[in-house]
């Protein structure tokens, strides 16, 4: 990729900071909560203020027709989740809700851009740590414009792994996640961690903080930027039976090395979930 979507990259580092800074003005006010698919998935005003924010500010700037749009609000409220060769922005305007609503300072937002189905850049604003993570493909990834790259670890034993409990409470689901939790401290890894949102995860991952992080149930706008931080800073990205990575299969692995990403994948305890498409 040449310099084609670099004002598009600019603007939407742009857009990222300003989203962040509604996301924290709001955190400093009384936030009020509806639910969504359970107690657990929270959703906030602030949630839907700031997705508007954000596609409002990209289609004055792109047009309305020209661009498409993946957004955790937009799909849940019914539209579908279609990666189409167009280009696309996928979009998670809080990830880390239940952090946000309880005041855990792990918040951040989460834009992508897809071109022919590729993706092409990603941007991650944690806002209440105020870091700026972005990455575009073969250009490197950066945190407050400061290169960043995967940790060298290739003993599992010597390495962290973050994951998160997910949203869905069924007793067979928790238990598997659990199992799997158990196994793997049990290798025994250094510790297992989890800041409550996906984008972090990942981030934390291309910084070398972590050195892998798993989910099943995750979802396209949770990990899609992330997924372009993760590889630009040299990590992996697989599924979690160690196939190709798939954005829409809403499972991943995602790891500072093969060596690493294998060794959790032997201890995943898998159960179906439904795609995004």
């Amino acid at each position: 990729m040449g310099d084609e979507w670099q004002a598009t990259f600019d603007f939407a580092v742009t857009v990222a900071r300003k989203a962040g800074e509604e996301i924290r003005k709001a955190g400093e006010s009384e936030i009020k909560v509806s639910t969504k698919s359970s107690t657990v998935d929270l959703v906030t005003k602030t949630d839907e203020r700031v997705e508007k924010i954000i596609i409002g500010a990209l289609k004055d700037e792109f047009g309305e027709g020209n661009h498409r749009f993946i957004g955790e609000e937009s799909m849940a409220k019914g539209q579908p989740c279609i990666l189409t060769d167009q280009p696309t922005w996928i979009i998670d305007p809080v990830d880390g809700t239940t952090n946000f609503v309880h005041g855990f300072p792990f918040v951040a937002v989460s834009i992508a851009f897809a071109v022919n189905k590729e993706l092409e850049f990603g941007v991650i604003y944690s806002c209440m740590e105020d870091k700026m993570y972005k990455a575009r493909k073969g250009k490197g990834a950066f945190c407050n414009d400061e290169p960043i790259q995967v940790s060298d670890v290739k003993d599992i034993k010597k390495s962290i792994i973050i994951s998160e409990h997910g949203t869905d409470r069924s007793k067979d689901k928790v238990s598997k996640i659990f199992s799997t939790m158990k196994k793997i401290l049990c290798i025994p890894v250094h510790g297992l961690r989890g800041s409550g949102t996906a984008a972090t995860n990942m981030c934390l991952v291309a910084t070398g903080a972590v050195e892998a992080f798993f989910e099943i149930g995750i979802h396209c706008w949770d990990i899609a930027a992330g997924a372009v931080i993760v590889k630009e800073a040299g990590g992996v990205l697989m599924d979690v039976d160690g196939g190709p990575f798939d954005l829409m299969s809403r499972r991943m692995v995602s790891a500072n090395n093969e060596t690493i990403a294998e060794r959790i994948i032997k201890e995943i305890e898998r159960f179906p979930v439904p795609r995004d498409d």
